[in-house]
């Protein structure tokens, strides 16, 4: 059964769905896009390199890491995502994460992608549980706020190690884990295998979350990634589909109003990047928009945040009276 709400530590998660951390998406921006919309109990930074942080913690210039640090009052509850593979690098960023008002830190045994991987990061650490060990003892001794962690089953189907992890978790004092049940070799083909999770769950006493192909709230786990930049309400819709047994869809002048919603928060913000952001959401929002593929078209063209604005007003205004 779907619990309402857990605790991670003496954090309290209601209702009991996370915004999985998801690099270039989950920045301040998008995640408050996410709080607006109601039924996340959880949200996360991007996965953000503790050797950055670290390192532009003693900088006169911050850079990137401290832009993939940042948050708001009203993302609370909010945990920072860290990952690397030095036990005092990443016992002194999380540190400074604590120190920065964060709620909770977690690790990331879970990228798969080459570069991190390449570096013992992410799952790349799945095939030295012994470092992964030292890395938690060492972050668990540094901070007092609640520690948890995200990995994946294993490097491959023959070596699976997830039931392990979870009780080194465990052993190592961690509040929460979160198991995308795919291994690093899979990336993110097949299908994920829930079976896996229910199997940590058996094997310990902390709260398991859940990852991987929730895309309806029929699906629901607790931990949601991917299907939440293309339906930000699916939050919301677990939520009325576990007290109703139903969920309404969002209508045209909703997928509107919350494209809207977004790029005007990114001019706001005064993202950089906003073009680029733009540009990347168009794909995610018009996602089953009638006539869609023409908006997106046009925004790939523009190069002003204003502009982008203007055609996404211009579409839904001929389309809404259509």
């Amino acid at each position: 059964m779907f619990p309402r709400s857990y605790n991670v530590g003496p954090v309290a998660i209601a209702p009991a769905t996370v915004l999985a951390p998801m690099a270039g998406v989950t920045d301040t921006v998008f995640r408050r896009l996410i709080r607006a919309q109601g039924g996340c109990g959880l949200i996360m930074t991007e996965f953000t390199s503790s050797h950055g942080v670290v390192a532009n913690s003693k900088s006169v210039k911050p850079r990137r890491s401290f832009r993939y640090l940042y948050f708001q009052k009203d993302e609370h509850p909010i945990s920072a995502q860290l990952f690397g593979s030095d036990p005092q690098i990443m016992a002194d960023a999380a540190r400074y994460c604590q120190d920065l008002g964060f709620d909770i830190v977690d690790i990331n045994f879970g990228c798969p992608v080459k570069k991190v991987v390449t570096c013992n990061g992410g799952s790349g650490l799945l095939r030295d549980l012994p470092l992964v060990e030292n890395i938690l003892r060492a972050t668990r001794a540094a901070i007092s706020i609640p520690l948890t962690m995200k990995f994946r089953a294993g490097w491959n189907d023959r070596e699976l190690v997830a039931v392990r992890m979870a009780k080194l978790a465990e052993d190592c004092g961690l509040q929460a884990i979160a198991l995308h049940p795919r291994t690093r070799e899979q990336g993110y083909a097949g299908r994920a295998d829930w079976t896996r999770i229910a199997e940590i769950k058996d094997a310990v006493k902390i709260p398991v979350i859940g990852n991987g192909d929730v895309v309806t709230p029929e699906d629901a786990v607790v931990m949601i990634g991917r299907a939440a930049s293309s339906n930000p309400w699916i939050f919301r819709q677990i939520q009325d589909y576990l007290a109703t047994g139903h969920y309404t869809s969002p209508t045209e002048q909703q997928r509107y109003e919350i494209m809207r919603y977004y790029y005007t928060m990114l001019c706001e913000h005064g993202a950089s990047d906003a073009v680029g952001k733009m540009k990347q959401f168009a794909t995610y929002f018009t996602h089953g928009v009638r006539n869609g593929a023409k908006l997106r078209a046009d925004i790939y063209q523009a190069a002003q945040p204003t502009q982008i604005l203007d055609l996404v007003d211009a579409f839904f205004e001929q389309e809404l009276a259509a």
